[in-house]
């Protein structure tokens, strides 16, 4: 691609739900958005749409949780861009309803490689980025959850890794300040995406009980990256809660 005018962004997990949203609306926003994910066809797909809508971008598959595919995902950046403005750590998985003592522990190792490891490794490779870079600096945004705060029952490790976020987010923050690099959080709440598509005919209550939930257009996250990003690296939107107005969280248990 070469050297751009335009800033670069780079989106993980932008081959669906909050990622490819977020990844079109950067796009839209006037970012050259570098895609990646572990799948090839979804970041083309991301990619192909952001472009036929007056976008420009590079999709560069990679599996967040291997340092060695980070390492190169980086590479393909400073080569072909020749900096990083922004980073939006949003590549994250699940793990199965079950009770700790049921989990089993590959699934909890696999959970914090990728929510957790995946996002210190790419925020890792970015730092050393920005703070090299001329003129130097840029954001971090990570993706965070309402589950930073308030756990669902039966989610003990995606809540875990969800809390960490929260003191990698704070840690880098202050770790940047030296090199103007900016870090912030954002924690979603009922996003409509494939990962939540069961929400709104009923998802697991505090009190055993399955209920509805009310949802929100992806977009709006989009809209709250973009915003986010948007910012002038002197102002930092340090937490960002953004939910479905109705959905059960504040007084959740």
């Amino acid at each position: 691609m070469g050297q751009t005018q335009k800033k670069i962004a780079l989106v993980t997990g932008a081959g669906s739900g909050i990622g490819r949203a977020s990844a079109l609306a950067l796009m839209k926003a006037g970012f050259f958005v570098v895609l990646t994910g572990r799948r090839v066809e979804p970041l083309q797909q991301t990619l192909d749409q952001g472009v036929a809508e007056g976008g420009e971008g590079l999709a560069v598959p990679a599996d967040v949780s291997e340092p060695e595919s980070v390492e190169a995902l980086f590479g393909r950046i400073r080569n072909e861009c020749g900096r990083l403005d922004l980073l939006f750590n949003n590549a994250g998985v699940g793990a199965p309803a079950v009770t700790m003592d049921e989990l089993d522990v590959q699934v909890w190792k696999r959970t914090v490689d990728i929510n957790l490891t995946g996002t210190f490794l790419c925020a890792r490779e970015a730092f050393r980025l920005m703070k090299e870079q001329q003129p130097r600096g840029g954001r971090i945004i990570n993706n965070g959850s309402i589950s930073a705060h308030s756990p669902r029952p039966l989610s003990i490790a995606y809540t875990a890794t969800k809390h960490a976020i929260t003191g990698l987010t704070k840690s880098v923050s202050l770790d940047g300040r030296a090199y103007d690099i900016a870090c912030g959080q954002i924690d979603i709440g009922n996003a409509e995406t494939p990962l939540t598509k069961n929400t709104s005919k009923g998802r697991l209550q505090p009190d055993g009980s399955t209920r509805p939930e009310a949802t929100m257009d992806v977009s709006h996250v989009a809209n709250a990256v973009v915003h986010m990003a948007s910012l002038p690296l002197d102002v930092n939107v340090q937490f960002m809660t953004v939910m479905a107005s109705k959905m059960p969280f504040l007084g959740r248990g």
